[in-house]
C-alpha cells in the first residue's frame, strides 16, 4: 500500500491574482475617497439614502481593504505551519464580507422604518447633486472590478458590495427627484428599504458560498461518480476507486484524496502518474491525494 500527492499548479494565476490585488486597491482607494463626500452631504441634506449608501460604501472600503489583504497573503508561500499556504484567507475574507452586507442591510431596514413613524425633511437638492457624484464613482469602480477574475469569490463578494452601492446612489437620486417634485419624503425610506433587501439577498449569497468552502463542502465543480467511473474504464488495471473526497481551498482550487485498488502486481509509480494526468486533465484539481491499495491479489506476489 503506498500513499503519494503531488500539487497541480496553474501558472496564470499570479497574474491573475496580481491583477485583481490591483484593481482591488484602485476600487478602494475610490471608494473611501468618496464615502467622506457621502457621509457630509447626508448629514446636511438630511437623507437617510445618502448616510445609508455611505455607510455602505465604508463597509465596502473595509471589505475591499480585506480584499486587497486576502490577495496579498495568498502570494505567501507554504510553511510548516501552514502546507497549503494562505490561500483559505480570501474565502475567510469574503465571509466577512458577506456578513457585513447583512449587517448594513438590517441597519438600513431599521432606520427606514424608523422613519416611516418619524419622516425627516430632505433637503432634496444637495441629495440629489452628491448622489449622482456617488453613481458615478460607484460605476467607474464596479468597471475596475468587473475586468477581473468573475470566478473569484473574494472579488465577486467585493463586487456585490460595489453593486449594492450603486444601486443605492440611484435610489437616492430617485427619492431626491420624488421629494423635489411631489414632496415625497417617504421615498427617501422606502427606496432605502427595497436597496437592503437586495443588499441582503446578496449578502446571503456570499455567506452561504464561503461558509461551504470554510466547512470544506463538496465543490459542484466536480462529480465524484464520474471520477471513479472515469479512473475505472480508462486504467484497466484499477478494479475499485474509494475514499474520495473533494473540498476547496478558495472558491477555484479544489483538493481531492482517494484510494484506488489494484488486483495484480502493478507498477505503483504508472499507476499513480495515469490517475494523475486522468484527473487533471478532466477536472478542476489543484491538488491530489492517492493511496493505492494491493487488497484482492490472486496470489502471495503482490
Amino acid at each position: 500500500m503506498s500513499n503519494m500527492s503531488e500539487h497541480h499548479h496553474h501558472d496564470h494565476s499570479v497574474s491573475v491574482n496580481e491583477d485583481n490585488k490591483k484593481r482591488v486597491f484602485i476600487a478602494m482607494v475610490l471608494t473611501f475617497g468618496f464615502m467622506l463626500a457621502e457621509v457630509v452631504g447626508g448629514l446636511l441634506s438630511g437623507s437617510l439614502a445618502l448616510l445609508a449608501d455611505a455607510g455602505h460604501m465604508l463597509s465596502d472600503g473595509v471589505s475591499l481593504l480585506l480584499s486587497w489583504l486576502a490577495f496579498i497573503y495568498s502570494d505567501k508561500q507554504a510553511d510548516f505551519k501552514r502546507s497549503f499556504g494562505w490561500h483559505r484567507f480570501q474565502t475567510l475574507a469574503a465571509f466577512v464580507n458577506g456578513l457585513s452586507l447583512l449587517v448594513i442591510a438590517v441597519w438600513i431596514i431599521w432606520e427606514a422604518i424608523w422613519r416611516f413613524y418619524q419622516p425627516v425633511e430632505v433637503m432634496a437638492k444637495p441629495m440629489f447633486i452628491i448622489a449622482v457624484l456617488g453613481l458615478l464613482v460607484n460605476v467607474v469602480v464596479f468597471k475596475i472590478l468587473q475586468g477581473g477574475d468573475h470566478e473569484n469569490l473574494n472579488l465577486k463578494s467585493a463586487m456585490i458590495h460595489v453593486m449594492g452601492d450603486l444601486l443605492g446612489s440611484v435610489a437616492a437620486i430617485l427619492a431626491a427627484v420624488l421629494i423635489y417634485l411631489f414632496a415625497w419624503h417617504w421615498a427617501d425610506p422606502l427606496l432605502s428599504l427595497l436597496v437592503a433587501l437586495l443588499i441582503m439577498r446578496s449578502g446571503w449569497f456570499v455567506v452561504k458560498k464561503a461558509t461551504h468552502i470554510l466547512l470544506e463542502g463538496s465543490p459542484q465543480a466536480i462529480d465524484i461518480d464520474a471520477v471513479k467511473n472515469n479512473i475505472i474504464t480508462e486504467i484497466k488495471t484499477v478494479t475499485d476507486v474509494h475514499h474520495v473526497h473533494t473540498w476547496s481551498l478558495t472558491n477555484d482550487k479544489h483538493l481531492m484524496s482517494l484510494h484506488i485498488k489494484v488486483v495484480e502486481h502493478v507498477d505503483d509509480y504508472d499507476v499513480l502518474k495515469k490517475t494523475k494526468e486522468l484527473i487533471l486533465h478532466n477536472f478542476p484539481v489543484f491538488h491530489t491525494t492517492i493511496q493505492i491499495e494491493h487488497l484482492d491479489c490472486p496470489d502471495d506476489n503482490c
